[in-house]
């Protein structure tokens, strides 16, 4: 591996699922007195590095937050300038991804998206689809708690064909139903900005994961703060539920 380390990270404890919201565009581009736009545009530059650095470094899945079913609620011109991003990203980079071996999936209703934005992902998914490098998810139009009561659905769905009965459903069962279905937990969760909260972000999947909220504003946010995040998560001490004393 021949990527340089800005910190110190055991690569033989890496976390094997970390997502990230992606927090802090808008504000950077008030600061640089830009329109909200060139804000996400930026935010693009450190998401292609990230990737690129995630995959080169041998994590298993890497989830980003790109737009929430409660974005749609933000001014007409940053929504357009968002889905433009979209289209933008996935035509510029999917020779790349699919060369670096890296699997791309979608979390969220793409049905819901404008056909142009939907068509494009679903062709990356497909033409990613037998890759086994990185395991790239992507919500869009994503909202976990619309997650939670699809995979609820599903089941129902299960229950009401004979295919299950309600009291054989376990955690197992749930989490096949969800869009990471067959993927890891999520070890580590990074917000930038400073913020401090989920927003409805991979609920199930984030239940003992590791929270690290670096200040800096998303299209700052570099390889040093990157593996600075990762170094401090290899320095926690998980429990999982069990007392600090108990054995590993």
């Amino acid at each position: 591996m021949t990527t340089p380390l800005y910190a110190p990270i055991d690569l033989e404890r890496l976390p094997r699922h970390v997502a990230i919201i992606m927090d802090g565009n808008g504000r950077w581009a008030q600061q640089h007195k830009l329109k909200v736009a060139l804000g996400h545009r930026a935010g693009t530059e450190t998401l292609r590095e990230i990737i690129r650095n995630s995959s080169d470094l041998g994590i298993g899945s890497l989830t980003l937050y790109a737009f929430s079913t409660e974005n749609w609620t933000r001014s007409k011109t940053e929504v357009e300038a968002l889905m433009q991003l979209i289209l933008d990203f996935f035509h510029s980079e999917i020779d790349e991804l699919d060369e670096k071996n890296v699997r791309i999936t979608i979390l969220g209703d793409k049905d819901g998206l404008p056909q142009k934005q939907c068509e494009a992902l679903k062709e990356a998914e497909i033409r990613t689809e037998k890759n086994t490098g990185l395991h790239l998810n992507i919500a869009i139009n994503y909202g976990s708690r619309a997650e939670l009561v699809r995979a609820a659905q599903l089941l129902a769905k299960d229950v009401q064909e004979g295919l299950l009965q309600p009291g054989e459903i376990t955690d197992a069962h749930f989490a096949r139903k969800l869009y990471t279905d067959g993927q890891p937990d999520v070890d580590l969760l990074i917000r930038t900005s400073g913020e401090m909260r989920l927003s409805n972000f991979l609920l199930w999947q984030c239940s003992y994961a590791e929270f690290v909220f670096p200040t800096v504003l998303w299209p700052d946010f570099d390889l040093k703060q990157y593996h600075a995040c990762i170094a401090e998560f290899q320095g926690r001490k998980r429990r999982f539920g069990r007392r600090p004393d108990a054995d590993e």
